[in-house]
C-alpha cells in the first residue's frame, strides 16, 4: 500500500525536489504552502506522515508540529533551515520523529521519511513488558503505555526509547547507544536530543527528576531503566 506524505514547504524549488525524490521512491505526496492549510489536509486526508517546514508564511512550524501532535500524533519529520542545536532540541521537545537542516540530501530525506515509517508502524509480533506490579505495561505489539491503568500517549521515538530502556533493565544506555536503536542511524554531533525525548516521557509518565522511578540517570554514562519487571 503507498504511503501519503505531507510536505509542508513555501519555497517552491525546494518542494520540486522533495516531491521528486519521494515519489520516485513510492510515496504519494500531497503539498501545501502553509500551516493552516496542513492542519486541513490531516483531519481530511490523513496522510501517514508530515515533512515541514519550520518558518511559514502564516503560522509558525512549531506551532503546526506542536498541534499536529495533541491532535493525532502523528509522525512528523521537520525540514528548516534552523541548525542550531539549540533549535533542533526544541523540535525534538515539540515531539518531532525526526529534524534534517536545509541544504539537505533528497535522497537523505527519503531514507530519514522510511525510517520513521517503519518505527511508527506496529509490528506482527511483540513483548508486553509488566512492571511495579502493573503499575506500568509497555505493550509491543500495539506500542502502547498502559500507566495505573490509563492509556499514556507516546511519540513513535518516545515508545522506542522507552522500550529498550525496559526491555533490558539492568543496562546503561549511552545517548549514543539509544539514537541508535531509537531512529536508527547515529544522528552526529546531537545525541543530547535524547535528553530531550527522556525529559518529554518522564513528563508524561509523571516520573519525578528529582527521584525517578522509571527513568534513571546515570551521570557521565546515559540511562537505564529503574522499574523492577513483573513475573
Amino acid at each position: 500500500m503507498t504511503s501519503t506524505i505531507l510536505l509542508v514547504e513555501d519555497d517552491p524549488r525546494i518542494a520540486e525536489v522533495a516531491i521528486a525524490y519521494l515519489e520516485r521512491a513510492g510515496f504519494r505526496v500531497m503539498h501545501t504552502f502553509t500551516g493552516r492549510e496542513a492542519m486541513t489536509l490531516v483531519s481530511t486526508d490523513h496522510p501517514a506522515l508530515v515533512v515541514l517546514d519550520l518558518m511559514l508564511p502564516d503560522l509558525s512550524g512549531e506551532a503546526v508540529c506542536r498541534e499536529l501532535k495533541e491532535r493525532a500524533d502523528i509522525p512528523v519529520v521537520i525540514l528548516t533551515a534552523k541548525a542550531s542545536e539549540e533549535e533542533r532540541l526544541a523540535g525534538f521537545a515539540l515531539g518531532a520523529d525526526d529534524y534534517i537542516v536545509k541544504p539537505f540530501s533528497p535522497r537523505e530525506l527519503v531514507a530519514r521519511v522510511q525510517a520513521v515509517l517503519k518505527r511508527s508502524g506496529t509490528t506482527e509480533s511483540g513483548l508486553r513488558l509488566s512492571f511495579n506490579q502493573g503499575h506500568l505495561v509497555l505493550d509491543e505489539h500495539n506500542h502502547a503505555v498502559i500507566l495505573k491503568g490509563d492509556a499514556i500517549r507516546l511519540t513513535a521515538v518516545e515508545f522506542k526509547i522507552l522500550f529498550t530502556l525496559a526491555a533490558t533493565p539492568s543496562k546503561t544506555f549511552t545517548r549514543e547507544e539509544l539514537v541508535d536503536k531509537a531512529m536508527g542511524y547515529h544522528f552526529d554531533g546531537y545525541d543530547r536530543n535524547i535528553d530531550s525525548h527522556i525529559k518529554n516521557i518522564r513528563q508524561k509518565l509523571g516520573d519525578s527528576t528529582r527521584a525517578p522511578l522509571f527513568l534513571i540517570t546515570v551521570y557521565g554514562l546515559g540511562y537505564r531503566f529503574g522499574g523492577v519487571r513483573d513475573v
